[in-house]
Parts: structure tokens; C-alpha cells; sequence
């Protein structure tokens, strides 16, 4: 019985481990999106101070060009925490299932416990009425 509740107090520890995770990754793919639209705000700025939008001309400024580089940047590891919440979000799944089985498996247990309850409590009951006759 004991086994049971530490297992089930595991895997809800498990369960809620994969939630930070998930939360944790979700909030880091907001952050590189925001910034990258950051990017994207000065980037146009410095183009329209500098009158030059082709990336290719000579005269292209520098700080765009770096601007850009980063912002692309942060959109491949924008797009690599994208696959990195979908593992994290299967591994969730699977600990929540876990943790379901051990529930149920849990519930079976009391399920049992309480039918052979009874039957106990009435020989308890047999027997203290034949100790006190």
C-alpha cells in the first residue's frame, strides 16, 4: 500500500517535471519570436534611414546585415525548441499515462480492500458477540 502511494507521488512528480518543461519551452520559442519581430522592426528602420533595402547592394548597412543575421538565427532555434515541444509534449503524454495506470491500478486496490471489509468486520462481530455470551 505504501509502495502504491510513494509510486503514484512519483509519477505525479514525473507528470508535473514534463509540464515545467513543456511551459519552459513554450516560453523560450515566445521570447525568440518577439525578439526576431524586434529585428524585424529595426531592421526596417535602419533601411529606411539608410534608403537602401537590398540586402546585396554594396552599400547595404552593416547593422541590418547583422540585424538580419540574427534574427535568422533566432528562428532556427526558434524552430529547433519547436521540435524539441513536441518531444517534450510526447514524453508528457506518456508520463501522464503512467500515472493514470498507477492510479487505476491504485483504485483497484481500495475497490478490493473495501469488499473484503465487510465480510471481516462481520466475523469481527461473531466473535465479540460470542466472547461476551
Amino acid at each position: 500500500m505504501k509502495s502504491r502511494d510513494t509510486l503514484i507521488r512519483l509519477k505525479r512528480f514525473q507528470v508535473d517535471e514534463k509540464r515545467r518543461r513543456v511551459a519552459q519551452i513554450e516560453m523560450m520559442i515566445a521570447e525568440f519570436d518577439r525578439m526576431a519581430a524586434d529585428l524585424d522592426r529595426e531592421i526596417s528602420a535602419e533601411e529606411q534611414k539608410a534608403g537602401i533595402t537590398d540586402p546585396n547592394h554594396f552599400a547595404y548597412p552593416t547593422y541590418a546585415r547583422a540585424a538580419a543575421q540574427r534574427r535568422d538565427n533566432l528562428r532556427m532555434s526558434a524552430q529547433n525548441l519547436h521540435n524539441q515541444l513536441d518531444d517534450a509534449k510526447a514524453e508528457l503524454g506518456e508520463a501522464f499515462e503512467e500515472l493514470k495506470r498507477a492510479e487505476s491500478l491504485e483504485d483497484r486496490e481500495r475497490g478490493s480492500e473495501r469488499t473484503v471489509d465487510p465480510a471481516i468486520s462481520q466475523m469481527g462481530q461473531a466473535r465479540a458477540m460470542r466472547a461476551t455470551a
